[in-house]
């Protein structure tokens, strides 16, 4: 094994995440360097050493040097542990930025996963708590990843800049993965969403849903919009409001659209109905580029389906976004696996912009930390 496992290399500061993730889950050393290295204030930044530090806590015997600037990074993967633990992200980037890399690792730990996690739960950077509890929880019950204790629970909200939010995310562990073929996504049959504000008047959530149902009853009469108002210590430490929302189809397929007020002391002041309709018109693009996995969770499903058993996935995905086209180059540097990758037109699927079909033979993961009983 140690053969073959040479160090992968890269330079530059763009897809931390994604390298760090994968390098732990194939076990593969890792080094990048230059991170910033021209740049006034070169080097890592606080969010990323705190992404580095989260991924040291869920590991055992990971070794990781950085040098004095910052500008350099060598990572040895351990194995990946869990248990309880708890995490303070950095109030500049969101916590989904740090629980999008969880979800990807979190089925493969020796014990379950149970995480407090307190930060910035909606900003306008990452996908916010609420999306990825309604889309990517969803997304890895197909894969066969479920059971109770599989659950995100928001306990505070936190907007930006100070933050304050906190939520607890917990998930089994799993042997191995089951293959999917998720190909048609099917029609709408319903919207859900959340409009939540924090330290604003609780009017705020129910303008933001008014004008948002005005858009979206046109097209669907089975619309549910939740209004959240959290008060006192449970609303953080800055004002905001925003909203989530997700269209569900007959199959299963859940899509979702999020927008977050501008943070306190930062650009102009959002109105609460601009903000309802802008959200609600996101969500109808979302429809229309389709798929069967929503833009924001595609590395995850392909992740998945890298990771499954020796057999054939397929997954219909709407148009990739330029962080799911790096991912699958990484895919292929750590894991030496290839997409099939098929076009679809509109007029093959009489609707939405163009799709891609995935089509891949899973390497067969196994995870070898977890014993059986």
């Amino acid at each position: 094994m140690a053969g073959e496992a040479h160090c992968l290399s890269y330079t530059g500061c763009n897809f931390l995440r994604q390298r760090l993730v994968l390098a732990t889950l194939s076990g593969r050393p890792l080094k990048i360097r230059k991170i910033r290295a021209k740049e006034e204030d070169p080097g890592l930044r606080d969010f990323e050493a705190s992404f580095i530090r989260l991924i040291d806590k869920v590991t055992n015997g990971s070794r990781i040097e950085i040098n004095q600037t910052g500008t350099s990074l060598y990572y040895q993967p351990g194995l990946l542990y869990g248990g309880s633990l708890e995490h303070d992200c950095s109030p500049s980037r969101g916590i989904g930025y740090y629980l999008e890399s969880l979800l990807c690792l979190a089925p493969f730990m020796k014990h379950p996963l149970k995480i407090v996690l307190r930060g910035v739960t909606n900003d306008q950077v990452d996908p916010s708590v609420d999306v990825l509890k309604a889309t990517a929880l969803p997304l890895l019950k197909k894969f066969g990843i479920d059971g109770e204790s599989l659950e995100i629970k928001i306990n505070r909200r936190g907007m930006p800049p100070k933050g304050g939010g906190e939520i607890l995310f917990s998930c089994p562990v799993r042997k191995v993965l089951q293959p999917v073929q998720f190909t048609d996504p099917g029609k709408i049959k319903r919207i859900r969403g959340t409009a939540y504000s924090v330290r604003v008047s609780p009017q705020m959530a129910n303008r933001m849903v008014e004008s948002a149902r005005g858009i979206l009853n046109k097209f669907l009469p089975d619309i549910y919009i939740y209004t959240d108002h959290m008060k006192g210590v449970n609303s953080g430490k800055s004002p905001g409001f925003g909203m989530c929302l997700t269209a569900e189809t007959i199959n299963g397929t859940i899509l979702s659209a999020e927008l977050a007020s501008n943070p306190q002391g930062q650009g102009a002041a959002v109105l609460p109905e601009e903000l309802g309709q802008n959200c609600a018109k996101l969500l109808l693009e979302e429809v229309y580029r389709g798929g069967c996995v929503d833009s924001t969770n595609q590395s995850l499903a392909l992740l998945l389906m890298t990771l499954g058993q020796r057999d054939v996935s397929k997954v219909l995905l709407g148009p990739l976004s330029p962080y799911t086209i790096e991912f699958l180059r990484h895919l292929r540097s750590f894991f030496q696996i290839m997409f099939k990758i098929e076009t679809k037109t509109p007029e093959e699927e009489h609707m939405g912009g163009e799709k891609v079909l995935m089509t891949c033979v899973g390497i067969g993961f196994c995870n070898l930390s977890k014993t059986i009983r």
